[in-house]
Formats: structure tokens, C-alpha cells, sequence
């Protein structure tokens, strides 16, 4: 009875003793950090183009008539002056036939008209007849030489619309979509035209910039005007459908002359050699514009966390307690953020291991390279 009594009481006194101290607290987590610094860089922009050939013209008839003959095929390159098409010449030929007929004789009379001044000159001489039938004859000659003029003017254009039955290439280029076969009935008024002849040794590749995109890439080059700040521009280059490199680079020539109302963009025109032709009218692509930043601050991706479409770093604050703070982005550069705002030059950005920090975690920084300011080429 008195062991058991024993044992209640030393229960009794060890429930009473003081808990025991908690486990010692463990070290603030040891994470790289870096010191941000300011540097120019070169990022690269796409904009959906399309292309074009620098001279593409639309074949049509210029008199009515059915196809004959069609000289040529789809896709096909000719050179200019190269015919093309041959409309039905027999009415046409009929026609100029006609028109010579009646210059002969126009021709005829003009020759009547002569002879009748030449018996009445010496007759009014000599006062037989009044000279008031020769000035009747006179006039009459007169007339009869404009009907020759205009006899002639009728023949002039027999021909020239005997001459547009063989359409003929205006340029060097390439056949389009042959519209109209043999034996269709053309006239100069259909809406399609019979093709379309690219000259594609040279193509223009058109593209739209933002208003804010524009102000931003006119900024960075000298000049007073834009003709001035066109000749400073860098070289594009153009991304075809499948994103591969076009080989040739080009130049950016032209800028229209006002902002589209509905889009707020303006176009730009590239131009790019294709002495080739491998690129045609009505491709499409993208072309790559480099844009430089000066003083951005470059941030590594693998710094920033990213929640409810922003950006987020954490910074080094005092006491070595780390700080959530926003950044803007203004660009990329391969795996580098450039920062435009939230960050100065020499704060200093938790590298890696951020996933499960919180604001106001005290961390044990360890010093990682700076990062590098790159000079961007032109």
C-alpha cells in the first residue's frame, strides 16, 4: 500500500515539474543573392507581315473579244513585252480593213478637191467665173483634207485595237492565277482580271506597329526627321510561316503617313532582295525588329515568381529579411527579365529557392556573380 502511495505522489510531482524548453530554433535558410545592376541590351520583337512583289500588275483585255490562244502557265516567269494571250483578231482586222477603205477615199476626195482649185484658178484669173466658186472650192478642199486627217486617225486606231488582241507581259515576273481559259468571251470590264504578274526580284514586306511600339523604335535612332531616322535603322530580318530565317536581311524604307483610326497602328514597309524567287506575293511571315535598352535593369527569370499576371522578386531587405516586391517588365533577353520599374540599381534579388519563401523571412545570403551588362550590337 505505501509503494503504491509512493508511486502516485512522484507522478503527482512530475506532472508539476516545468515542460520541457522547445527544440531550438533552426538557422535562417542560407540562398544566393545577386546585386542588380543597370545595362543596355538588345531584345527582339515579331510583328505578323505580309509580302509582296515590288511591281505586281493586273492583266487585263483591253478590247472584247473571245480567247484564242493562251501562250503561258500558271506560275510561269516571263519577260516583259512576252506574249500572254491572244484574243479572236478577225472582227478587228475587218475593222482596220474598213478604216483604210475610207482613208482611201478620203484620200480620193481631197485629190477631187485639188483638181477642181487648180480649173478655177486660171479661169478667175482671166475673170470667166466670179472667184467666189473658187473660194467654194477652196473650202471644199479644206474639207476634204480633214476627212483624210480624220480617215487617218480611224485607221491609227484600227490598229492599236488590232495590236491589244495579243496581250503582251507590261513586266518581268511571274504568272498568277490564270482566270479566264481558251475560248472565254473577255471584255475590259470584268471584275477579275485575266492574272496577275508579280515582279518578286525584289519583294516589300508590310507590318504594323503600335502607336507605342513606334514612338519607342523611332526614339532610339538620330535624325530630325523620319526620312533622317530611317537611314539609321538597323537591318530586319524576316521569320517565315514555319519560323525558319529567311537568308537575306532587309531594310526598312517606308513608313505610312498616318495611324490606322480602327487598329492605332501604322504600317512599315521592309525590302528584301529575292533574287531567287523564293518568296512570292501574297506570303506570309513575321519580321524581327531589334530594340535596344539602355539603363534597363536585368533580372534573371529564375528570380521572379509569377501570381495574377505579375511579376514578383524578392529583395534583400534589412536585417536580411527578404521583401515581396512588383516589377515591370519592358523586355526579354534570352533568360534575363529587363526591369523598367520596382527595382533600382544595386538592390540585391533572391537567385533561386524562392517557392516557399514568405514576406519577411529572414535568410543567410550568399553572394552570387553580378549580372553582366551586355552591349547590344546594330
Amino acid at each position: 500500500m505505501k509503494t503504491l502511495l509512493a508511486i502516485i505522489i512522484a507522478m503527482a510531482l512530475f506532472s508539476c515539474s516545468p515542460k520541457q524548453q522547445n527544440a531550438a530554433a533552426p538557422p535562417p535558410p542560407s540562398l544566393p543573392v545577386q546585386t542588380v545592376q543597370s545595362s543596355t541590351d538588345t531584345t527582339y520583337q515579331d510583328y505578323p507581315a505580309s509580302i509582296e512583289g515590288a511591281i505586281n500588275v493586273e492583266v487585263r483585255p483591253q478590247v472584247s473579244g473571245a480567247l484564242d490562244r493562251v501562250f503561258v502557265d500558271e506560275g510561269t516567269f516571263v519577260n516583259a513585252a512576252q506574249p500572254l494571250f491572244k484574243i479572236n483578231e478577225q472582227p478587228f482586222r475587218a475593222a482596220l480593213n474598213s478604216a483604210l477603205a475610207s482613208q482611201h477615199a478620203a484620200e480620193g476626195a481631197l485629190a477631187n478637191a485639188q483638181l477642181e482649185i487648180d480649173k478655177l484658178t486660171p479661169l478667175v484669173q482671166n475673170k470667166v467665173v466670179s472667184d467666189f466658186q473658187l473660194k467654194t472650192a477652196r473650202s471644199a478642199y479644206n474639207v476634204a483634207k480633214a476627212n483624210v486627217e480624220q480617215a487617218k486617225a480611224n485607221v491609227s486606231t484600227a490598229r492599236i485595237n488590232l495590236g491589244y488582241t495579243i496581250i503582251k507581259a507590261p513586266v518581268s515576273g511571274y504568272i498568277g492565277r490564270l482566270e479566264k481559259k481558251q475560248g472565254s468571251l473577255v471584255t475590259p470590264a470584268d471584275v477579275a482580271a485575266l492574272t496577275q504578274l508579280s515582279d518578286v526580284h525584289n519583294v516589300h514586306v508590310y507590318f504594323s506597329l503600335s502607336e507605342k511600339d513606334f514612338v519607342s523604335f523611332k526614339e532610339q535612332y538620330p535624325g530630325e526627321t523620319l526620312k533622317d531616322k530611317l537611314q539609321h535603322l538597323p537591318n530586319v530580318s524576316l521569320l517565315l510561316a514555319d519560323n525558319t530565317p529567311y537568308a537575306k536581311q532587309g531594310k526598312v524604307d517606308m513608313i505610312d503617313g498616318q495611324f490606322d483610326k480602327t487598329t492605332g497602328a501604322i504600317t512599315l514597309r521592309a525590302s528584301f532582295v529575292n533574287p531567287q524567287g523564293l518568296l512570292r506575293s501574297g506570303n506570309t511571315g513575321k519580321v524581327r525588329l531589334s530594340l535596344i535598352h539602355k539603363d534597363a535593369l536585368v533580372v534573371p527569370e529564375q528570380a521572379t515568381i509569377e501570381m495574377q499576371d505579375k511579376v514578383f522578386v524578392f529583395t534583400v531587405a534589412d536585417s536580411n529579411k527578404v521583401k515581396k516586391t512588383p516589377i515591370g517588365i519592358e523586355g526579354k533577353s534570352g533568360t534575363n527579365y529587363l526591369v523598367n520599374s520596382g527595382l533600382k540599381a544595386g538592390d540585391q534579388i533572391v537567385l533561386s529557392g524562392i517557392d516557399h519563401l514568405q514576406e519577411g523571412t529572414k535568410i543567410q545570403p550568399q553572394k552570387a556573380p553580378e549580372v553582366k551588362a551586355v552591349v547590344a550590337k546594330n
